[in-house]
């Protein structure tokens, strides 16, 4: 990124630009500090492009898979750090797992590809040569969950069009359902009844939240003349589900986001912070890790001795795992957010926190203030990026693996709790 060539200004891109730039690429977030179309060439713009999509796909995993092409065999050193990676979804047929998510992947994307070069082409008369350019860049930034936007004011100028927003929500649904869930769905489609425990909380978890979402946007923005109020009302209802579609990770936004009204705010973040389901492009908690602390607050106060979801009593490991994860999202995010404020002089509270738990979340939704914030936060947002992306999926691992039989068990103590 720091080449000359990947500007396309003459000069070369300042250290803290490109690497804020390339961390979200490769975090697949979106923030960005500059002008995505007007400030890098399109060598920059294809090597976001790249970088997204390995970070999308995982490193490890792509490594594994590129190993799979050459040798035709994997040792059992890459099989088992493409199972952590993608926290446990391979199980023992680690090739066949691999070529099935790269198929779904490249397939998704070039359906959408398809879609919005044509409707560039034939709608907006654009060249076909820049028509399919910007649909594969755009196609590429959805499924993985990216947000990146070849437009200053990334989507907004398409907040009516429906063949643009419905299939790059589409492909943001895709990506970050997470690829589990997206193979049982496959075959068991026709039979929620034997659905496993995971696919039924990620699948219910994120129609709960997109339809209270959805219902959020619409509510508290309908009359809003900043978001949805001087739009007419199909396109009130395209742009507040393809609003809260992005809000989950996609980081695309078609309205200003600098506008939202407080509360819309406040869910804004809440929905950010949670994210995507396991095991896909998406960024968060996870939905799976919201719901099961749910269950476990739930069967706290009906005083059951187990949390149990469906008929399946869950694990005390994955609810210590689950609780885990959450609190330590809650810490970085507040963390960040203090050190925000400290770096600078005059970010208000609700748009610090809005930062960082996009950054954090790898959403990529700005209210408009990164591009302004001195190098030093924009340091602070590359490190929740980065911890956001690895952090959490490397801790969730760090429990799991750690997991071990003792032979013993230390003496029972109660300290008061509330």
């Amino acid at each position: 990124m720091m080449l000359p060539a990947a500007r396309a200004e003459p000069g070369q891109t300042p250290f803290v630009t490109a690497l804020f730039t390339a961390t979200s690429a490769v975090c697949v977030t979106g923030l960005s500090v500059v002008d995505t179309p007007t400030y890098w060439s399109v060598f920059g713009q294809v090597l976001l492009t790249v970088l997204s999509q390995i970070g999308g796909f995982g490193i490890m995993t792509l490594a594994t898979l590129l190993s799979l092409l050459v040798s035709r065999r994997l040792g059992l050193r890459s099989r088992l750090m493409a199972q952590a990676e993608s926290a446990g979804l391979f199980g023992g047929n680690v090739g066949g797992v691999l070529i099935r998510v790269a198929i779904v992947m490249f397939a998704s994307e070039a359906v959408i590809s398809v879609v919005l070069t044509l409707r560039f082409w034939l709608a907006y008369d654009y060249p076909f040569g820049r028509a399919a350019w910007e649909a594969v860049f755009l196609a590429v930034q959805a499924f993985n969950n990216a947000g990146f936007a070849l437009y200053p004011d990334s989507l907004v100028g398409f907040v009516g069009d429906w063949w643009i927003c419905v299939p790059l929500s589409l492909g943001v649904l895709a990506g970050s359902i997470g690829f589990p869930v997206l193979f049982e769905l496959a075959r068991e489609w026709r039979t929620p009844g034997v659905w496993s425990t995971h696919t039924r909380l990620t699948v219910w978890g994120m129609l709960l939240l997109s339809a209270t979402g959805f219902l959020v946007f619409l509510a508290f923005e309908w009359s809003n003349p900043a978001t949805l109020g001087p739009l007419d009302t199909p396109t009130k209802v395209l742009a507040a589900f393809t609003q809260d579609v992005m809000t989950r990770s996609g980081g695309f936004n078609t309205i200003d986001l600098g506008g939202l009204n407080p509360e819309t705010t406040a869910f804004t973040i809440g929905l950010m912070f949670i994210g995507g389901g396991s095991a896909s492009t998406a960024g968060g908690i996870k939905v799976t890790t919201f719901l099961l602390l749910a269950y476990v607050i739930w069967a706290e106060i009906r005083g059951e001795p187990d949390v149990v979801v469906r008929k399946r009593r869950i694990a005390e490991a994955t609810q210590r795992q689950a609780v885990t994860v959450a609190l330590l999202g809650v810490a970085l995010v507040a963390w960040g957010t203090i050190s925000l404020i400290l770096l600078t002089d005059d970010v208000p509270l609700d748009q610090a926190l809005f930062e960082v738990t996009s950054a954090f979340a790898t959403v990529g939704l700005s209210t408009g203030i990164t591009p302004t914030l001195p190098p030093s936060a924009q340091v602070l947002l590359v490190i929740l990026m980065y911890v956001g992306r690895v952090g959490t999926i490397a801790v969730g691992t760090a429990i799991a693996l750690n997991t071990r039989r003792r032979l013993y068990r230390y003496p029972e103590e109660r300290p008061l709790v509330g």
